[in-house]
């Protein structure tokens, strides 16, 4: 059982990909004892090579000892696999350690793993974060969690090493809600930067300096600051991918059918990201929506 009243020094991180890979190399910079396991064995070597650690070949044997254990994987069955799974992380973790997901799931899925997690005495977090592949690498990452205050109180001192805000936002699940609403709003904000600047462009503006003067007053926003230039450029070879945005939509749209929420203008710009797909931009960014307007 762990000491819930020392510092957090060893901790597992399950998942190497665009977000977990920079995300656990913080902790590691952090001076964390840091245990890894990723899919492909050698991205966990690569890993190993530039920031010292351990891998392990199963995500049972990395969450092994460790007081809290991280998951960042693409979806909820991905989550099932590395935690309730035949050899998921739950099978090995100590009662008293905490699990924090920082996967974008469903709420339904959080609720799962927190009595599962609780069955085996450990604590769990639902803990999705917004920043994109650049909050991750630069550990200015947005945190929402979701479950015990208690559970929060010992994670959040080490999810800091690599984020610029994290907040409890309420019981199990309310992390995963947070991220919905996040994800609603950035739907509806691509859009319209993507009609705003191609009409700018149709009306033969200078759209860098419009951009440069409405980004000062009341449209400004992270889009608009981060994507405006690249989407007047036609650049979308980077970011966060369409095909990440749809699966995020699609957890808001089924969860509205739970809540009652209206997404009208979600379900439209989610079926536009669809037509994406279809002309094989997938990968593309999600600030690629202005593709449609322009060709």
């Amino acid at each position: 059982m762990n000491d819930n009243t020392s510092p957090v020094r060893k901790v597992a991180f399950i998942g190497l990909g665009t977000m977990g890979y920079p995300m656990a190399g913080h902790l590691a910079a952090k001076g964390f004892d840091v245990t890894v396991y990723n899919r492909t064995a050698a991205k966990a070597g690569k890993w190993c090579d530039e920031h010292g650690g351990k891998s392990a070949d199963t995500p049972a044997q990395a969450a092994a000892g460790a007081e809290i254990v991280f998951t960042c994987v693409g979806n909820d069955d991905d989550v099932r696999s590395v935690t309730t799974g035949e050899s998921g992380v739950l099978t090995s973790m100590d009662k008293g350690s905490i699990l924090v997901d920082h996967t974008t799931a469903s709420a339904n899925l959080a609720r799962e793993l927190a009595e599962a997690a609780g069955a085996s005495g450990v604590g769990f977090l639902d803990a999705p974060v917004s920043g994109g592949q650049a909050g991750a690498e630069n550990g200015v990452l947005t945190v929402m969690v979701g479950g015990e205050q208690s559970h929060y109180d010992r994670a959040e001192p080490v999810i800091d090493s690599y984020a610029r805000s994290v907040r409890l936002m309420g019981a199990t699940g309310a992390g995963q809600l947070t991220k919905m609403v996040n994800q609603i709003c950035i739907a509806g904000l691509i859009q319209g930067l993507s009609e705003g600047i191609n009409f700018a462009q149709c009306a033969g503006l200078d759209v860098e300096a419009v951009l440069a003067v409405i980004s000062k007053g009341a449209a400004q926003s992270w889009q608009m600051e981060n994507r405006g230039a690249t989407m007047a450029a036609d650049q979308f070879e980077f970011g966060f991918a369409v095909d990440w945005m749809r699966k995020d939509l699609g957890l808001c749209m089924e969860e509205s059918q739970n809540n009652k929420a209206l997404l009208p203008v979600t379900a439209l710009v989610d079926q536009f990201y669809a037509k994406i797909q279809q002309r094989g931009g997938g990968r593309w960014d999600t600030s690629s929506l202005i593709r449609l307007l322009n060709s």
